[in-house]
């Protein structure tokens, strides 16, 4: 989402873009359906298009089209294999991808994209759409995108629709607004991640530095649970201060379904905590689906770096989709062999 972003920066400013879309993508192709990537008249730039000297040859393409204040969209097949006789592209991976470069200007679309922004911000959805005569976006999902991400009608490379369903598809939960949950705020910024970063001090420097989050939120941690909703998109990080507040979250929120719940901690705390809630009564199995120690085994040392091993265990359980329950070393073994 961060090209939405970048352009409504740009137009905020009155800097014109072009955006750069892939509207479908067959075979060996290194840009996919969706991806996307926009070229400012300043020279900035943000996103892909798949790279290589395609995307070179595109963001060429756009920067001419802003040189000549060009406003109609421009259409262009790429053909990813040296034998074709026309749109080759100049890669040999030999898949197909057809991309539209679209002129945004601020008189016509800072509106769309303040929409786009707001919404995104609030983690709402809305349906993107773009024709060869207009860039439209709703806040509704359109029936054509029910049950699917991506839809393009094509009869010609003039007449076609492209619909997307904009939002983010995850959303992560880090309760602990320190110094790693910046740096994991600002690491999942990069991916396809709805950031809610949790602390119960309102005055703690590093959640008042946190640029990445898209949202904070200030409560007590015994009320954690009204906070975070279940279900299969749902991420869950604790990583606060001290022992006895991980032990009251993961109290709250060990019973409720998410795709992922991890804490942080060092296997000495660890023991400890489960023991207390052995001693309390509490069935150990139930904990068998949170992660700890968090993050996958990089031996990672400062906050950045436990980021990455977070992150990284977090993609994969999402990309591989594995069972919220699988420990490191099942990940690791799953890993090995797929």
């Amino acid at each position: 989402m961060a090209t939405f972003q970048f352009i409504y920066n740009k137009l905020k400013a009155q800097i014109p873009c072009v955006l750069l879309y892939v509207l479908n993508s067959k075979g060996s192709s290194p840009g996919r359906q969706g991806f996307r990537m926009a070229i400012a008249a300043d020279q900035d730039m943000s996103g892909s298009i798949g790279g290589g000297i395609m995307e070179f040859k595109m963001v060429e393409k756009a920067r001419d089209m802003l040189a000549k204040s060009v406003t109609s969209p421009f259409y262009k097949p790429q053909i990813h294999h040296k034998n074709t006789d026309k749109n080759q592209s100049g890669m040999i991976c030999s898949g197909e991808q057809f991309i539209v470069l679209y002129p945004l200007s601020s008189q016509q679309y800072l509106a769309t994209f303040e929409a786009i922004h707001q919404n995104l911000q609030q983690g709402k959805k809305g349906t993107l759409q773009l024709s060869p005569t207009q860039l439209h976006f709703t806040t509704d999902i359109l029936e054509v995108i029910v049950g699917q991400m991506y839809h393009l009608e094509q009869n010609s490379p003039t007449d076609w629709l492209y619909s997307e369903k904009l939002g983010y598809k995850n959303q992560v939960h880090i309760i602990g607004g320190g110094h790693v949950g910046l740096a994991l705020s600002r690491q999942l910024s990069l991916m396809d991640f709805h950031i809610r970063i949790y602390d119960d001090r309102s005055e703690l420097i590093t959640m008042k530095h946190n640029t990445w989050a898209h949202e904070q939120i200030i409560a007590p941690y015994t009320d954690i649970a009204t906070h975070i909703p279940e279900g299969a998109d749902q991420y869950v990080v604790i990583m606060t201060f001290g022992y006895r507040s991980d032990k009251v979250i993961l109290r709250e929120l060990y019973q409720k379904s998410f795709k992922y719940i991890g804490m942080m901690g060092s296997a000495a705390k660890i023991k400890q905590l489960f023991e207390e809630y052995a001693a309390e009564g509490i069935d150990l199995e139930a904990f068998k689906h949170v992660h700890t120690p968090i993050g996958l085994p990089i031996y990672s040392r400062s906050p950045a770096e436990i980021a990455v091993s977070i992150a990284a265990q977090i993609t994969l359980l999402k990309n591989q989709n594995l069972a919220c329950g699988d420990t490191t070393a099942q990940i690791n073994q799953k890993l090995q062999s797929s």
